[in-house]
């Protein structure tokens, strides 16, 4: 197997640990990427990778993601991210869990582990038992804690309002149509968000029975995962997986607007320009996606309650206009923008 730091994606990481506990069935990544500001935090992903080294590209990529995402949200906290290797049926124990729990441990405190796709707030309770270096667990209803989903989607909510704004000169969204992809714990809150407000709705997701189930709650129209990017629509919000904006995605979107929940949406960095010379107003995808982090990220520090958490997540719209402001003056893309602006941050210019 190729060495992490020949990876493409090995942006001087300051560790990428691979761990493997025969008796669970555990095979697992944790990449830091930095730990600067302070303990590398970022969730756990549990998926299915045919191949091996894609599960570390995808642990390097999201680490490195997590680092930008906490410097932009202004959080005490570095970037890491951990990858558990499910198997095609996804099977999952009480038992690898708690040896994932006994390798974040291991680390000493420098990874501080959360839900990520396919994770819940009950796998943290059960990684819980081996090491204190975890968040999103059960919490009351005015704590900060618990599932990062929501924050996340409120998060998103507000940045697609401030994008809507900034590109359509309109403060309502009532008869704006958005084309989600993905319509999970993130994408399905957020498309109950928008219809509130009277937004017009194409869903599309992988598991199609959701999302048609989630069209006839809100009188939204469906159509297949591989088709949505394609739909004549005012924003294309991408809240499934990543590096779906690549070389031949960009030409063929319609929407003029991409702000959407999922990590490291570009395929590549190339694929920010891309966007900007087709004079699509993006969203970098760590900076909208901030709330959930902030969420977790708070209770981890015990640094306040639900409305601290809120209060937080408000300031993303005003984050998003620094980045499209400095683009505007600049002509960079606006994910070159908040790549420098992240970086600084942290210490890497």
């Amino acid at each position: 197997m190729t060495a992490p730091w020949d990876f493409p994606d090995y942006d001087d990481h300051e560790g990428v640990h691979l761990f493997r506990d025969q008796a669970s069935g555990l095979t697992a990544v944790i990449a830091i990427h930095s730990t600067a500001l302070g303990p590398a935090a970022g969730g756990t992903r549990f998926w299915h990778y045919p191949n091996r080294a894609d599960a570390i590209t995808d642990a390097l990529r999201l680490s490195r993601g997590m680092s930008y995402k906490n410097a932009m949200a202004g959080l005490p906290m570095g970037g890491g991210k951990g990858v558990i290797l499910a198997d095609p049926q996804r099977t999952k124990t009480p038992e690898m869990l708690a040896a994932f729990g006994r390798a974040v441990d291991s680390l000493g405190g420098r990874y501080v582990t959360a839900e990520d796709v396919g994770m819940s707030d009950a796998d943290m309770v059960e990684i819980r038992k081996q090491t204190m270096h975890v968040a999103g667990l059960p919490v009351g209803s005015d704590a900060a804690g618990g599932d990062p989903g929501p924050s996340t989607s409120l998060g998103v909510f507000l940045g697609v309002k401030a994008a809507i704004r900034r590109a359509m000169k309109r403060d309502d969204i009532a008869g704006v149509h958005v084309a989600i992809q993905g319509v999970g714990s993130v994408g399905g809150t957020l498309a109950r968000r928008l219809a509130a407000e009277g937004a017009k709705l194409t869903l599309a997701d992988v598991d199609a029975a959701r999302a048609e189930r989630l069209a006839a709650e809100l009188g939204a129209v469906t159509v297949a995962a591989g088709d949505i990017a394609r739909v004549e629509a005012d924003v294309f919000s991408p809240c499934a997986l990543g590096a779906i904006l690549d070389e031949t995605s960009i030409p063929l979107l319609s929407a003029p607007i991409v702000a959407g929940a999922a990590n490291n949406q570009l395929a590549t960095k190339e694929d920010g320009a891309r966007l900007h010379a087709r004079g699509v107003l993006y969203a970098p995808d760590y900076v909208i996606n901030g709330g959930g982090i902030i969420n977790v990220g708070l209770e981890y520090l015990g640094q306040g309650d639900r409305a601290d958490v809120e209060e937080r997540i408000g300031h993303i719209p005003g984050r998003l206009e620094q980045i499209w402001d400095e683009s505007a003056a600049t002509g960079d893309p606006a994910a070159e923008v908040a790549d420098r602006i992240a970086r600084r941050l942290i210490g890497r210019v």
